[in-house]
């Protein structure tokens, strides 16, 4: 296939880029905290970046600004080529509650994004239908949320997410919660999603395997002010499965994404482990 020279700018674009990002905020009874500093990033299209850093880096303060929650102190978010600092609802944004509505069924939850973007419930309904019964929701579409297990739940907050026309999905460490045989179940179910529905994903974990695994490329983050330390692809062929987590090259990335996370700790956790 051949691309012309009207179409090659487009697909050399990256999906998302952030332009020199910096927050700062500010009360009128403490001094200022700055968040996040200068950061920088350019995603591609399709790709899965996690962002890894230390409690309290910013990246929290990051998603928000990227989800339109909160407008930075300064720097720009752009997304297909245009500006949408500030401006919400374009990016679809999960965090690690899955908030699901405990008066709607597992099905209402599912389609609850397609509604609020204006489509109507039968239409919605006969979208997510099939989608459930694909990914192992369909026995529980007339459940209520208090009847699944934290895994079910969070199984339909994803899809709820994904079902949202939204190119872009921030994932806030989604699987925090989950027991570890759970949480690596739910990974690979993940990356099945991921491949089927083509999305760009970032997403932020603690879990430095977790990182690895789904990964494409690895942002590290410095301690507050955040800023992007370190950056790097994950070569490691895909499809994954668990096999991978024991080879060499698996460990190697492991390896330097602790060595970071070690080297960009803040004085005062280093030194309160030395104690």
């Amino acid at each position: 296939m051949t691309v012309d020279a009207q179409t090659a700018p487009s697909l050399a674009t990256p999906k998302l880029r952030l332009d020199a990002l910096s927050h700062e905020f500010r009360s009128r009874n403490a001094a200022p905290v700055l968040a996040i500093s200068n950061i920088s990033l350019e995603v591609k299209r399709g790709s899965f970046v996690s962002l890894i850093g230390q409690s309290g880096c910013g990246k929290s303060t990051l998603f928000n600004i990227l989800a339109g929650l909160l407008t930075p102190s300064s720097g720009r978010v752009v997304l297909d080529g245009a500006d949408i600092t500030g401006r919400a609802g374009l990016v679809s944004y999960m965090l690690q509650k899955d908030l699901l509505l405990p008066w709607r069924t597992v099905l209402d939850n599912v389609i609850y994004g397609l509604e609020i973007q204006g489509m109507d419930r039968r239409e919605a309904r006969d979208v997510a239908e099939p989608l459930m019964d694909r990914y192992g929701l369909g026995k529980f579409k007339k459940h209520y949320p208090s009847s699944l297990s934290g895994g079910m739940r969070q199984r339909a907050a994803l899809l709820r997410t994904l079902l949202c026309n939204n190119d872009v999905i921030l994932l806030d460490e989604p699987f925090a919660a989950l027991d570890a045989q759970t949480r690596f179940r739910m990974q690979e179910w993940l990356l099945t999603l991921w491949r089927d529905f083509d999305r760009t994903v970032l997403f932020v974990t603690h879990d430095v395997d977790e990182a690895v695994f789904l990964s494409d490329e690895i942002c590290v983050l410095s301690p507050r002010p955040g800023r992007i330390a370190d950056r790097f692809d994950v070569p490691l062929a895909r499809p994954r499965n668990r096999e991978v987590v024991t080879s060499p090259e698996f460990v190697s990335i492991k390896q330097r994404c602790l060595n970071l996370l070690f080297a960009t700790e803040a004085p005062s956790a280093r030194e309160g482990a030395a104690a």
